[in-house]
Order: C-alpha cells, then structure tokens, then sequence
C-alpha cells in the first residue's frame, strides 16, 4: 500500500519497496551522494520495484558510493548486486539488485540522462532519517 505522509514534501510518498534502497540512500548519503532520490517504480515499470538515482562530483566519489552501498547493503541484507555496470568508467554505475536499482551518476552524466524527469510520473520515497530536535 501507499499511502502519502504529510511531514514529507509534495509527491513524496512511503511504498511498499525493498528495505535495502533505503539502506542504499543512507548509504549514499554517508558518503557525501548528492541529491539522493528513490523512485517507487513498480507501478510504472514492472520489472523492478524501485530506482535509487545518487551523484558524486568526480569519478573517484562515484566508486566511494558505490563501495559504500554494497557493504551496507551487503550487511544489512547478505545481499550482493547480480550485475554492475560502468564501474570502469565510472560515469554512471548501476548496481542492480534484481528487485531495486541503484544508479551512481557523476554530475555530468546524471544531468545528461536525467532519469527522475524521465521517470518524472514515479513517486518519490521519503528515507532521510528525521533528524533529532
């Protein structure tokens, strides 16, 4: 079920998704990941339940993320990516989960392929931990 929260911004929305993609933003967001987003994909796409779209600033930060998402997801679940693609390069890496993709962009190439204006109809998922007052 989805149902929408109101502390979250518009669009934003909580859905039935893989745990780990909130476990994968987190981990992103440790590592400095910019503009973080997960996308509730399954209603829209059907092979996969969720996006989880982050960007490092050079190629170096890219592979940090991407290091850093699999070891916490890794811990958090046992799970391991069936696939990853692009690490060479490093401009765009797509860990795919199966169930959730994680897509690491540099800057320049996440502004290129802009997946969340292309995916624009997805809901957006709230996984910022609510900070302490």
């Amino acid at each position: 079920m989805t149902t929408t929260d109101p502390t979250l911004p518009p669009r934003t929305i909580v859905a039935d998704i893989p745990s780990e993609c909130l476990v994968a933003a987190r981990a992103a967001d440790a590592k400095s990941g910019e503009e973080t987003v997960i996308l509730a994909m399954g209603d829209l796409l059907g092979v996969t339940d969720a996006f989880v779209v982050t960007s490092g600033r050079n190629t170096r930060q890219v592979r940090t993320i991407v290091d850093e998402v699999e070891r916490q997801v890794k811990v958090a679940s046992g799970r391991s990516p069936h696939r990853v693609e692009g690490l060479s390069d490093a401009t765009w890496v797509l860990l795919d989960y199966g169930d959730f993709l994680v897509h690491v962009f540099g800057d320049e190439a996440r502004a290129y392929y802009d997946l969340e204006h292309l995916w624009s109809d997805a809901p957006r998922v709230g996984w910022a931990v609510a900070a302490s007052a």
